[in-house]
């Protein structure tokens, strides 16, 4: 893994620690986001992308491990605007802290990449989420109609600045 770009301290939460993907974290990664309905379902290569650091934009994996995945969230950086792309948690793990512990994560990562702010869509039908993200210092910037598809759901835009 580059490790240049993706640099977190490891964090533990409820029997998870949350830190940077490895290789071995891939198998995982996609085994939890095809148990999520609404999860956006990217390429293994995408993934692999990502801990590789390969890419334009400084982008970080990071996992929630409980002997094994059982979340992960994509971050990434351009410029001083960060974007917290992608939180899928395993069901079971939910209403836990695992999704907030790799939330803060993100943010720690962006912050230590030169953000200035981090930016994200939620799912306007997904309010736990947008309870997290308000936690967190979020708040509500716009909308954008019929953003998601699988179902067809409008995107809450989200920022924070950091």
């Amino acid at each position: 893994m580059n490790t240049e770009n993706t640099e977190v301290s490891p964090r533990r939460t409820e029997g998870i620690s949350v830190r940077a993907a490895w290789w071995e974290d891939l198998e995982g990664v996609l085994r939890v986001e095809r148990g999520a309905a609404t999860a956006p379902h990217w390429r293994e290569g995408e993934y692999e992308r990502i801990v590789r650091g390969d890419g334009p934009v400084k982008r970080c994996l990071l996992v929630a491990d409980a002997d094994g995945v059982v979340g992960f969230a994509v971050g990434m950086v351009a410029g001083e605007t960060g974007e917290l792309e992608s939180v899928v948690v395993e069901e079971q793990w939910q209403r836990r802290g695992v999704g907030e512990a790799l939330c803060r994560a993100v943010l720690d990562w962006c912050r230590g990449n030169g953000a200035k702010e981090v930016e994200l869509e939620a799912r306007a039908g997904s309010l736990g989420a947008q309870r997290v993200y308000a936690r967190l210092g979020f708040v509500e910037t716009g909308l954008r109609k019929g953003y998601y598809d699988r179902p067809i759901e409008d995107a809450v835009l989200m920022r924070v600045a950091l």
